[in-house]
Formats: structure tokens, C-alpha cells, sequence
């Protein structure tokens, strides 16, 4: 096939993603200056300056327009936390530098949307788990596993303090984003403690 004849394709593809894109843009904007609850599906075509069908070629509501964020958002995190992983030379470490690279992204990705809602609207939450989700947890999961290798967490049941690790983080995190100012080295300073206190507790229970 020549390759005249692919050309078409590829120019359809990104169209594609940038029709996606330009949605998921403008989803975030237009959450951030009314928050989730009160805006609409032709609120976000507005933004995009998009056909009403062609949205719909890519999602059927705004509930799965604010999931595909999430995902996004879920996979972009995962290398990073990969790299902390990796970076780290005790779990103490790890937990450390995990919990301010999230609030930091936190802080970041909502920029333009949680950070512009009032504080007392209560933030938007994603139900059930997507693979983006899971590939953070499994990288949590493998940095205890590899730390009780190295004779930390004794003990510890890690896929049990693998989801505890995450509760922690999204309901403090969920806190953060909460309150005015963001404050992401409280939220960190008090996330890694009860962290590592509660880590040290069930080490030291062990036998």
C-alpha cells in the first residue's frame, strides 16, 4: 500500500485525539469556573467549539468526559511514582517522596479546576477502578514488597498496606484540594506519618 493511500488514515487518527483532547480541555475549564455539579454536556461542546455530535462520537455524558481525566491523570502519574520507586533507598523514603510527588501533581492538574471551586463544594470522586488505577496501585504494592526484601515493613501484608497507603493519600489528598490555601507539605507532613507510624505498629506486632 502506498503511501498516499495511509495518509487519509493517519490524518483521521489525530484529528481523532484532537478532537479528544480539545474536549477534555475544555471539560477541565468549564468544571473549574462552575464546578462539576451544575455544568451540562453543551456546556463542554460550547467550549470546544465542536459539533454536539461529534462529542458524541467520543463520550455520553459528562460522567465519562470526568472519568477519561481521571484515567489521564492516573497514567501520567504512574512513571512517576515508578521513578520515586526507584529512587528511593528505604521505605521511609519512598513514602516520603510518593506522597509529595501526588499532592504536588494534585496541586498541579487541578490548578484550573478544584482550586477555582469554592472550598465547600465537595470534590468529585470516580467510582470503580480503571487500569491507570490499577498500574499506581500495583507500583505501590511492588515498593513494599521490595522494601520488606530489604527487611523493611516486616511482617506487613502488603497488598493490605498497599490499599491503605492509596485510602491515606486520596482522602488526605481529597482534603487538600479542600481547603484554601492548598497546602501540599502539611497534607504530605501528616499523610507520612500516619503512614509510617501505623507501618511501624503491625512491624513491630509481627513476630
Amino acid at each position: 500500500m502506498s503511501d498516499t493511500a495511509l495518509a487519509p488514515a493517519g490524518k483521521r487518527e489525530i484529528t481523532k485525539a484532537q478532537n479528544r483532547q480539545a474536549i477534555l480541555d475544555a471539560a477541565r475549564e468549564v468544571f473549574g469556573d462552575s464546578g462539576f455539579e451544575t455544568v451540562t454536556v453543551r456546556d463542554i461542546i460550547r467550549r470546544t467549539g465542536l459539533a454536539s455530535g461529534t462529542f458524541y462520537n467520543y463520550f455520553r455524558s459528562k460522567e465519562e468526559v470526568a472519568a477519561a481525566l481521571f484515567r489521564d491523570g492516573a497514567r501520567r502519574f504512574s512513571p512517576v511514582l515508578k521513578a520515586q520507586r526507584e529512587r528511593a533507598q528505604t521505605w521511609e523514603a519512598f513514602v516520603r517522596g510518593a506522597i509529595s510527588a501526588y499532592y504536588s501533581f494534585l496541586a498541579s492538574e487541578h490548578d484550573n479546576w478544584l482550586a477555582r471551586r469554592p472550598a465547600e463544594e465537595a470534590g468529585l470522586t470516580l467510582m470503580g477502578e480503571t487500569p491507570e488505577m490499577a498500574a499506581v496501585y500495583e507500583e505501590v504494592r511492588r515498593s513494599i514488597v521490595d522494601e520488606a526484601e530489604r527487611g523493611g515493613a516486616r511482617g506487613v501484608d502488603a497488598d493490605f498496606l498497599a490499599a491503605a497507603c492509596i485510602g491515606v493519600a486520596r482522602e488526605v489528598g481529597q482534603k487538600m484540594l479542600a481547603r484554601r490555601p492548598i497546602d501540599t507539605t502539611a497534607a504530605t507532613d501528616f499523610a507520612v506519618a500516619l503512614i509510617l507510624g501505623g507501618t511501624a505498629g503491625l512491624s513491630g506486632a509481627a513476630p
